[in-house]
């Protein structure tokens, strides 16, 4: 992925430990101004959507190796050629 003057790289969650992965996600749910609406989620329900999401290729972790973050982000859905 491009952003702006440098490159983010894709992690694929699949390659990531059971730990890592949740620690990840905990951190992406915790961050300060994430809204999921007007529902009350525990941390477990917040997690499990993200997983979810990231399972379906609905969203992606990325690294930016300038800031040395991990972020967790939508995909990009391309239309499906018919």
């Amino acid at each position: 992925m491009n952003d702006g003057d440098h490159e983010t790289v894709v992690i694929p969650h699949a390659d990531l430990t059971a730990d890592v992965l949740r620690r990840v996600v905990e951190s992406f749910v915790l961050r300060e101004g994430t809204d999921y609406g007007q529902e009350e989620l525990s941390l477990d329900q917040k997690v499990a959507r993200v997983m979810r999401q990231l399972h379906r290729g609905a969203a992606q972790i990325v690294f930016d190796p300038q800031s040395q973050t991990v972020d967790v982000v939508l995909s990009v859905v391309r239309p499906r050629k018919r």
